[in-house]
């Protein structure tokens, strides 16, 4: 395993592709690692806990042994980027079924609203080291 924290995402949706992107700009300190929820390597190590919804429908973090899921790993990222963005996690106050609502909303609406990619996106060679599987 590793280390730093560890985001999964919907690797074939476009929306989940641009927030993978818009991490690593702002993630200066090398916090996250990055796993498609597709790939082997988050099958196998997701296999191990107890998810709330299915795995391919989730923002998943992994952060010190213990998975967060939709809202609160959104959240929980905010927290550690660069700039104005760690204010957000002052939403972890509103109680998870309202944020997950808004959450349930927006991910079912995903591939309708930004379209989904064929097969995985492949990151550059320069990105390579922050994917994992």
């Amino acid at each position: 395993m590793t280390e730093n924290a560890v985001i999964f995402f919907d690797g074939v949706c476009n929306l989940c592709n641009g927030a993978v992107q818009f991490v690593i700009r702002r993630d200066k300190n090398d916090h996250f690692k990055f796993a498609a929820l597709q790939s082997d390597f988050a099958k196998s190590t997701l296999s191990n806990f107890s998810l709330k919804v299915k795995q391919g429908d989730s923002f998943i973090l992994l952060e010190n042994g213990k998975i967060y899921e939709q809202s609160t790993a959104a959240l929980r990222v905010a927290k550690k980027l660069e700039g104005l963005w760690p204010m957000l996690y002052a939403f972890i106050i509103v109680p998870p079924l309202i944020r997950n609502a808004i959450y349930k909303w927006i991910a079912s609406n995903r591939y309708k609203w930004f379209g989904k990619q064929e097969s995985c996106w492949v990151p550059t060679p320069a990105l390579k080291s922050k994917f994992l599987g």
